[in-house]
């Protein structure tokens, strides 16, 4: 049975159990804890917790999710894939362990004649609870087991919940007997390779306090409502009844494997190492192709690192295999060939997702020819100093800088006798996640955590109101006060807010605009019916549904309950509204210019600016985003009019709204339209109402932010008219200065930069010459230092690095290799002093190197250096002390 009928089965069966279809959320997790949508039940968490009202009773889905923790032991077992897809089904209130049991029952052992799977009953064995008789005494009363066949396990296994205060229940595992063959009789306590689980029934009926482990917690109670939540791995049950070893072998997986057998010319299962690396391809090329359909981009950072550790792990794979061409772009045709009959929208965005592929394999192949090259050079700099492990800060330099995987370079530094410190290589990149991450949190969820928002939006029980749309200004109540994290009931200006302190106000309801969207948050203030002033300078949603009001109390004080008269920054809204409609004007050209695939990848709007991100192989030249700005003001002088509506989402999708990729929306979403179809994208934001108060749009630049990813920005309106009236003070000053018209100042200044480097190369060649000319009267200076040809020399202020090296190759050359000669130069430029040591083959041969030789001269400097062990080079801060400098060379000689 083909995984996607499977898929299919599932989602008709409970329709028919009068389940409501949820199409899958995208893997981009919308929970900020979370980088990607690990589990089934991730979108539901909200409704499983009591955090939101559910639409629905009964729902089911079948959910692409990502793990990539276990990374490095995929295609090493049977059971780690980093995509898997997991069906569910979810009860919110309704029914309960009786009837998630029996569904259960009937959807496993039915025939496939009816639509369900068709496992032999007698192979089928449960787990539950130790004391939930009552999941046991269903079991055996509905499904007909055997008391045998119910095995009993503790809390470790057979209990789930948050890991926090809230929901919790004991759990049902259901498990297929796959025969004697993969181990011994006895069930799932025996053995689980032989009994594999293929899904587990979650019964939330208990409400937790002081959760303090997984096996300890204290219990409130009963829920008052009881929720059921299910999974089933899709791909553990493709590969029992499609009758193949392990999850690599499935149909949605194995195409991948035999084009790499054919690009390759290797046989998948002649080889172990070999069959390890054709299933990291197969696993890593599916789950890039669905990160990639969901919008994700390959970065160094969060979500786009990740992406890029996939590909770039399927690349060496690659490469092992012996394939040195680009494979990237096929093995991805193959994945999405298999994967479109379930997730059609891969076809509709192939033509990005190949572009993106090919370019990050191309980056990663530029990678690995300089990653190696800096790589020995770390090795060389270990070795001449005497070391047999390379530092965890070379080996995360190297990945950081230069994208280069450690794996690659764990494996190249043993090649050569090294090992690498991985302890400090991998604090030191938790270090840079954890740096990101508290960032990103901090700015949404401030001081106090979002158990203090949830606290509160709980004992409010409705969402803030915005009404900003329609009014600038607002009379409503304060319902919330935080500082510090924690709720009050009243605040003074002399408690410390007005000193500089943060307080967060919340209203009934506001015409404040929260932060969202890329679009920044309204500025202005909140009069408290007290008479106290509340100085607004940021508005977040920490959680779904509450709007927070960030600032300073200015005046006064402010107390829970207390009449509050609001007043936005009107001057600042409409700069931001201006930059936000201007932003959806250079999505819409910009499309027009690259095509479809020029997706939006992330925005900014500022008051009187822009920053837009989008989805690109290529950048624009400068005629490209000449004519993208010219069409951009064409639209806004056609004075196009800008609208809003409310409809469902699929009524946007079929009106040809846009929907931006790992964006979760509403069933009601709000489309903003400028000029009719022209432009229709799905939008919370603020917005003028027609393009002509833009005024003018002037791009600033457009770059390359990452694999795959361009960046426009631009000022809008005002900002635009001052930054090209500040331009055309400095052209008519150039213009006077240079006795040219306008149009010939680009010509005139080229002609000077021509002249000015034409001069700049003689000066350096004229400087050369001097330096070495000086060489013939350096080498009589050439002394006897323990049995070595010793040349010591400082020449003064004016040598740059190329100076020195030059003089010290040509030095080291005339005074011959019929015994071992080590030559340093100390020079000056600009205050900072430099050094260079180099050394003949009879030196090396004796054990001097000079990378050793010029960190003791380095380190008489104040500095540090390195280098190879023929040439190397150092620098430091203090210029006086370059005689010292030779001296220590001397020195070390002479040890």
């Amino acid at each position: 049975m083909e995984t996607a009928e499977i898929r299919r089965r599932w989602l008709s069966f409970f329709q028919g159990k009068d389940h409501a279809v949820v199409p899958s959320a995208s893997l981009v997790s919308q929970d900020p804890t979370l980088l990607f949508t690990v589990a089934g039940m991730v979108p539901f968490i909200p409704y499983l917790t009591g955090q939101q009202t559910p639409p629905w009773k009964r729902a089911t889905s079948v959910q692409k999710c990502v793990r990539t923790l276990d990374i490095e032991e995929v295609g090493k077992t049977t059971r780690h894939g980093t995509f898997f897809q997991m069906n569910g089904n979810f009860s919110f209130g309704d029914y309960f362990k009786e009837e998630a049991i029996s569904y259960a029952w009937e959807f496993v052992t039915g025939s496939q004649d009816q639509g369900c799977l068709g496992f032999d009953p007698e192979s089928i064995w449960v787990t539950v609870l130790k004391g939930d008789d009552e999941a046991a005494e269903i079991w055996g009363r509905v499904a007909g087991l055997p008391p045998e066949r119910i095995q009993e396990r503790g809390l470790e296994d057979n209990y789930w919940h948050t890991g926090v205060p809230g929901p919790g229940g004991p759990c049902s595992e259901i498990y297929v007997d796959r025969g004697p063959e993969f181990g011994p009789d006895g069930g799932p306590v025996v053995d689980e390779d032989r009994f594999l689980e293929i899904w587990n029934l979650v019964f939330m009926q208990e409400e937790l306090t002081e959760v303090r482990s997984k096996t300890d917690f204290d219990v409130a109670g009963e829920l008052p409502s009881k929720n059921i939540d299910t999974g089933m791995g899709l791909e553990r049950v493709a590969y029992l009844l499609q009758g193949v070893d392990n999850l690599y072998e499935i149909d949605e997986v194995y195409p991948v494997i035999e084009r790499a057998e054919e690009l390759s010319g290797r046989a998948y299962g002649a080889d172990d190492e070999d069959d390890v690396r054709f299933r990291v391809v197969a696993d890593h090329v599916r789950s890039g192709l669905m990160l990639l359909g969901d919008g994700v981009v390959p970065g160094n950072e969060g979500r786009g690192y990740v992406l890029r550790r996939l590909l770039r792990r399927a690349v060496r794979s690659m490469r092992l295999l012996g394939v040195e061409q680009a494979s990237l772009t096929e093995l991805l045709t193959v994945s999405k060939d298999v994967m479109r009959t379930s997730y059609p929208e891969l076809q509709e965005q192939w033509g990005r997702i190949s572009e993106v592929a090919a370019a990050e394999e191309e980056a990663f192949q530029r990678t690995l020819a300089s990653g190696t090259s800096i790589l020995d050079d770390a090795v060389a700099r270990a070795r001449s100093a005497g070391a047999t492990r390379l530092g965890g800060a070379e080996a995360f330099a190297l990945h950081d800088t230069y994208g280069f995987p450690i794996d690659l370079t764990l494996e190249m530094a043993s090649e050569q006798g090294l090992s690498v410190d991985e302890d400090g290589f991998r604090a030191l990149m938790t270090e840079q996640r954890e740096r990101a991450k508290a960032d990103a949190k901090a700015k949404k969820t401030g001081r106090g955590g979002a158990g203090a928002y949830r606290g509160l939006a709980d004992r409010l029980g409705t969402q803030t109101a915005f009404t900003g749309y329609e009014q600038m200004s607002g009379q409503d109540r304060v319902v919330g006060l935080l500082s510090e994290g924690h709720e009050v009931d009243r605040f003074r200006r002399d408690a410390g807010a007005g000193d500089g302190g943060e307080l967060e106000l919340v209203l009934a309801s506001t015409p404040f605009y929260a932060e969202a969207g890329g679009q920044l948050a309204d500025h202005g203030t909140i009069r408290l019916g007290s008479g106290g002033l509340f100085e607004v300078t940021d508005v977040q949603r920490p959680v779904p549904g509450l709007v927070v009001h960030r600032g300073r109390l200015v005046e006064g004080e402010v107390a829970v309950g207390e009449d509050a008269h609001s007043e936005v920054d009107v001057a600042r809204r409409a700069s931001v509204s201006r930059a936000h409609t201007a932003t959806h004007i250079v999505h819409k050209v910009l499309r027009e210019t690259l095509g479809e695939g020029a997706t939006q990848a992330g925005s900014e709007n500022a008051p009187g600016r822009l920053r837009f991100d989008f989805r690109a192989t290529r950048g624009l030249d400068a005629a490209e985003l000449a004519a993208v700005e010219t069409r951009i003001n064409e639209r806004l002088m056609a004075d196009l009019q800008v609208s809003a509506a409310e409809m469902s989402f699929e009524q946007a999708r079929e009106m040809g709204a846009m929907a931006l990729f790992g964006e979760r929306y509403p069933d009601v979403v709000r489309v903003v339209s400028v000029g009719g179809p022209w432009s229709l994208e799905l939008c919370g934001g603020t917005h003028v109402l027609n393009s002509a108060q833009l005024s003018l749009v002037k791009i600033m630049g457009e770059s390359s932010i990452g694999s795959g990813v361009r960046r426009v920005e631009a000022l809008v309106g005002a900002d635009a008219y001052a930054h090209l009236a500040r331009e055309n003070v400095i052209v008519n000053q150039l213009t006077d200065t240079l006795k040219v018209r306008p149009d010939e100042l680009s010509d005139r200044v080229a002609q000077l930069m021509a002249r000015l480097r034409d001069a700049e190369k003689e000066i350096a060649q004229a400087k050369a010459a001097q330096v070495l000319s000086a060489a013939s009267g350096l080498v009589d200076q050439a002394r006897d230092v323990a049995g070595t040809t010793y040349l010591g020399h400082d020449l003064g202020d004016g040598a740059s690095g190329d100076d020195l090296r030059r003089l010290v190759t040509d030095l080291r050359a005339r005074l011959g290799n019929e015994r071992p000669v080590v030559v340093a130069l100390t020079a000056s430029a600009g205050g900072r002093p430099s050094v260079v040591v180099a050394t003949n083959e009879a030196a090396r041969e004796r054990g001097t190197r000079a990378g050793a030789l010029v960190r003791v001269a380095a380190q008489a400097l104040g500095g540090g250096g390195g280098g190879k062990d023929d040439l190397a080079q150092g620098g430091g801060q203090d210029a006086g002390a370059t005689g010292a400098a030779l001296s220590a060379v001397e020195e070390a000689l002479r040890a």
